[in-house]
């Protein structure tokens, strides 16, 4: 009567569980399509991205906060059109991504990554952060994957790459792993580590959303490319846990993703500042939104920009991703209207306009299809659906932990020798020049001694396209005490350059434990 009893039991059990392994989404072999869905898909991926900019656009870092829903956001008729007459700079998510999508077009799949050095490094628009830096030295003969490395770069964990992604995992529909690989070379021009992670999530997920309309297998499938142990892949799989456990509020989840992993340790300007450009934190405003948002254009792009921050990259990367899931004729018209009336005009310092890009894409997408073994009709493609692989380990600054940040404010040339401790620096620079003063290609070179030694010698334009973020930076140095000293070599009359700040980190964690009185 027991083992009667028990297999009953049993029985039950596996009745109950078979819902939901039936449910668990699981990764198809492939995936069939016609090549008008495909194309929808594409066009929806870049719609999407102008989509997104343009709702978080007015409120792009003007919150360290999350947004409160009494502050409107709202939806002109023709409010991307006047973006693109008054500020068509906003969309940097995507003529960034064009420099890369153009040079594919001319040199094919293979192109050597000198070719996007060059086309990013001389390219007319300006630049910020880790993107600005690997053109500084690229033009100054450190070429990638050195000018993205955190040796190089102190913005190398910076959200560059993550918003330039896009073309590698539309390009890939499918194909995790070769959305990866297309984001290898390339996102190493300007980040490393996290930065780089950051671009290879997005690709990965915008390769998933040609295969799959449920959002939580996207969000989970894709970040099984990162290497597990990294603070991306924790801070990730902390979203994804804690919508499981707050669905209902994504106000919890994204107090806990601040609360464990808001801490900056990389890039100078967000380091003790409420500022935050690290790929970490904006990611996971990505994915509060994809996951929170249910596959709601409105509710996706809303949180997402609401999250705060780079509020209007991050709803630009997840409107991309779900403009992907739904086609562009799956957009919400409500949503779509105000962008018809830019669809074919380029955006700005590009020639290229979506329905541009939405070709070149499909005709790249349908190569790569090819080539990782899927195949391509008259009027019918089948995707590979490809098992993710994690992609390598690395770390961006490991051992640094940023120690003191204090005010400089001197001359560069009047500076002295600057002491610390520790095992790295950085400094910051501005300019003080005259009202009347007319730019004309000045560069100050300086000679930066670390130690008594010279260590390197910098040249910092005043004006033009290739700026430099910072005056000086040396990390992984022998912990101890250290001295800086600057030497102007070529002053210009009435134009002064000074030293912001001064930034140092130790191999460790330095609190002061007060004691409770």
């Amino acid at each position: 009567m027991k083992i009667k009893h028990l297999f009953i039991a049993l029985a039950a059990l596996l009745i109950i569980a078979a819902p939901s392994q039936a449910r668990k989404p699981k990764a198809p072999a492939e995936v069939s399509l016609s090549k008008e869905v495909l194309k929808d898909k594409i066009k929806g991926a870049w719609a999407g991205q102008i989509i997104g900019c343009s709702y978080g656009g007015p409120t792009e870092f003007k919150y360290a906060t999350t947004i409160d829903q009494k502050i409107d956001i709202p939806w002109p008729e023709h409010g991307i059109k006047r973006w693109y007459d008054r500020f068509p700079g906003l969309y940097d998510d995507v003529y960034m991504d064009l420099t890369f999508v153009e040079v594919f077009a001319k040199e094919g799949l293979d192109a050597p990554v000198e070719s996007f050095a060059k086309a990013f490094a001389n390219a007319p628009y300006p630049l910020w952060h880790a993107n600005r830096q690997a053109r500084y030295n690229i033009l100054a003969g450190i070429m990638p994957p050195e000018s993205g490395h955190w040796l190089n770069n102190p913005h190398a964990d910076d959200i560059d790459f993550q918003i330039e992604a896009d073309y590698a995992g539309i390009m890939a529909p499918g194909m995790v792993n070769a959305a990866a690989h297309y984001c290898d070379e390339i996102g190493h021009m300007m980040n490393y580590g996290d930065g780089w992670y950051g671009g290879v999530y997005v690709a990965a997920m915008y390769a998933l959303a040609f295969v799959s309309d449920d959002i939580d297998f996207i969000v989970n499938e894709a970040l099984k490319v990162i290497p597990e142990g990294t603070r991306y892949h924790t801070a990730m799989s902390d979203v994804i846990r804690w919508h499981k456990q707050y669905p209902e509020d994504w106000h919890i989840c994204w107090a806990l993703v601040n609360k464990e992993h808001a801490f900056d340790i990389g890039c100078p300007g967000g380091v003790y500042s409420a500022f935050n450009i690290d790929a970490v934190l904006n990611s996971a405003y990505i994915l509060i939104g994809l996951l929170y948002g249910e596959k709601n254009y409105y509710r996706t792009l809303d949180i997402s920009t609401r999250c705060g921050a780079d509020s209007d990259c991050n709803p630009a990367s997840a409107g991309g991703i779900l403009g992907t899931v739904l086609g562009f004729e799956g957009i919400p018209e409500y949503w779509r209207k105000p962008i018809y009336e830019v669809l074919d005009r380029d955006l700005v310092y590009t020639d290229i306009s979506v329905n541009k890009a939405t070709e070149m894409s499909f005709d790249q997408a349908l190569q790569v299809i090819q080539r990782n073994g899927g195949t391509v009709t008259d009027d019918k493609v089948t995707l590979p659906c490809q098992k993710p692989e994690p992609v390598r380990f690395e770390q961006s600054f490991p051992g640094h932990w940023p120690q003191e940040k204090k005010d400089i404010k001197r001359y560069v040339d009047k500076a002295g020798e600057l002491s610390w401790e520790g095992i790295g620096v950085v400094y910051n620079f501005s300019w003080q020049k005259p009202k009347d003063y007319q730019e004309h290609g000045y560069e100050a070179e300086v000679e930066c001694y670390l130690d008594g030694k010279l260590d390197k010698t910098v040249r910092i334009p005043s004006g033009g396209n290739n700026l430099a973020n910072e005056l000086y930076f040396h990390y992984n140095l022998p912990k101890g005490k250290h001295t800086v000293s600057f030497k102007l070599l070529n002053p210009e009359e009435g134009v002064r350059l000074i030293i912001g700040s001064q930034l140092t980190y130790s191999d460790e964690l330095i609190l002061t434990r007060h004691e409770d009185k």
